[in-house]
């Protein structure tokens, strides 16, 4: 079959005016994608939730230090959606005030590393020499262990917080995008137009900032997309095994370890944060899956 073609006048049925001209196909298909409807509804459901947390939670005080042991381990009911926990300390309102808590601390640390990793992926793929060898080599021992026993082990030395979790998750995911930026630098700067540039009299620096990273901007999106899912699941696993967030912080992860010793009797107290996490890396995976195939131009055929 011939190229996906769409007709500027069908397209703008779906797209608001302010959709740039250039982006109409790419909104139309993701727009057009159910999975990607879903998974943008989910993302920006919980994105108003750790806005306007304080406001939604009925006991915003429980997560925090407060404890009503005269109401612990109550079932889910009307006053209390989520149940409540071992410290009397209703689950609705942690999972919900936890939401800034999981969602800030996923995705403050992988947007450090893109910030750190694109740079020097660049710098290493467009000028080589020992300056690439250094970087890659670094990116390369950081990539042959597994991201998240590496996070376990920077934790752990660190000492048990939420900000040395973060820095934690900074060091291991930066390679990730300094490796895929490198191997793209490397194939662009071969093309034509880079060639075209530099006889135009633009330095190297204008190149890389004006051509090379432009043209890795749809791989960039795809992967920080995805990515912001795997952060906050990274987080919640930190907090699971303890080097994460420390009580009595409402981080999901931490709200799974903690209610794990009151399985299964008192389930609710596990899995609600449990859900919540689940549902927010799910969303992030749908609409990173939709990018994709929105943004790639093979799958229009």
């Amino acid at each position: 079959m011939g190229e996906f073609i769409i007709s500027r006048a069908r397209r703008r049925k779906w797209i608001l005016w302010f959709v740039p001209e250039r982006h109409e196909e790419t909104f139309y298909l993701l727009f057009r994608n159910p999975v990607a409807i879903a998974g943008l509804v989910i993302v920006i459901a919980w994105i108003v939730v750790a806005v306007f947390a304080y406001r939604i939670a009925t006991f915003p005080e429980d997560a925090t230090g407060t404890t009503r042991l005269e109401r612990r381990f109550q079932p889910p009911s009307l006053a209390h959606p989520f149940g409540t926990d071992g410290l009397g300390r209703d689950v609705f309102s942690r999972v919900t005030v936890g939401s800034r808590v999981s969602i800030t601390s996923g995705l403050v640390p992988i947007l450090i590393s893109l910030l750190i990793g694109v740079p020097l992926g660049a710098v290493a793929g467009f000028w080589g020499g020992r300056l690439e060898v250094l970087i890659m080599r670094t990116a390369d021992l950081l990539l042959s262990l597994p991201n998240l026993v590496l996070a376990i082990a920077i934790g752990a030395v660190l000492g048990p917080s939420l900000q040395n979790a973060m820095l934690a998750v900074i060091v291991v995911w930066w390679p990730t995008y300094t490796r895929v930026i490198h191997g793209q630098t490397l194939t662009l700067k071969q093309q034509n137009f880079v060639e075209a540039a530099r006889g135009m009299g633009l330095s190297d620096w204008g190149i890389v900032w004006q051509h090379i990273l432009p043209n890795c901007s749809s791989t960039l999106i795809v992967m920080f997309t995805m990515d912001l899912g795997f952060g906050i699941l990274t987080m919640a696993s930190l907090g699971f095994v303890g080097v994460g967030a420390q009580p009595p912080s409402a981080e999901w992860g931490l709200a799974v370890s903690i209610g794990r010793a009151n399985l299964p009797t008192w389930w609710w107290t596990s899995f609600f944060p449990g859900l919540a996490i689940f549902s927010i890396v799910m969303a992030f995976n749908m609409l990173g899956d939709a990018l994709r195939d929105a943004l790639d131009p093979r799958r229009r055929r």
